[in-house]
């Protein structure tokens, strides 16, 4: 089994290579914003904790996102790995999944960093946001703030895990085959020992 926590800043391709990689290595996605609507949709008690902060504009707590993340775990024992998106966001979720994981006798095996240039990051958002409909997507302005704000949140979970040498930062430039050749090898490394 292999967890991984892959990074990238808007524009980085981080949704592109999540599928590939999770169709290569058969793993299970954790989008907690999926999650969230997911659980909200079925109505369970987690969910329903989550819309009534969230119908008040409020931030769900991490206990009850970590508690979700546990549901989803146990629902899918025979998974190969997962791969987590969009969560840890700060250290304090960090340890609280460390500490999740290591009750189900696994860990997260690497955290996969897609380095991109901002130059390249505003390019393709630009470029994205003619055909994507996303106001954020044709805003020079936001977009540096996006990419600020993403910067800014990741760095802490990056120095986390640094402690544990789990980060590696991956060229996010090229082709979309040439990257995920990059990212394959890091898994299999890890896979192989």
């Amino acid at each position: 089994m292999i967890n991984i926590i892959l990074f990238g800043p808007p524009g980085s391709g981080k949704g592109t290579q999540s599928e590939k990689l999770i169709e290569a290595y058969g793993l299970i996605h954790l989008s907690t914003g999926d999650i969230l609507r997911r659980e909200i949709a079925a109505g369970t008690a987690l969910g329903l904790e989550a819309k009534t902060l969230m119908d008040k504009g409020n931030l769900v707590p991490d206990e009850v996102v970590v508690g979700m993340i546990s549901a989803a775990l146990d629902e899918n024992p025979q998974a190969k790995g997962f791969l987590f998106d969009g969560f840890p966001r700060t250290e304090a979720q960090s340890i609280a999944l460390d500490n999740l994981l290591a009750e189900k006798n696994t860990e997260i095996g690497v955290v996969l960093a897609l380095d991109v240039s901002q130059e390249e990051l505003e390019k393709r958002l630009l470029q994205r946001g003619l055909t994507s409909g996303r106001p954020d997507d044709i805003n020079k302005a936001i977009i540096s703030n996006r990419i600020v704000e993403y910067q800014t949140k990741t760095m802490v979970v990056s120095n986390y895990y640094s402690k544990f040498d789990k980060v590696v930062h991956v060229k996010g430039e090229g082709t979309v085959d040439t990257i995920f050749v990059s990212l394959r090898s890091e898994i299999d490394k890890r896979l192989s020992n």
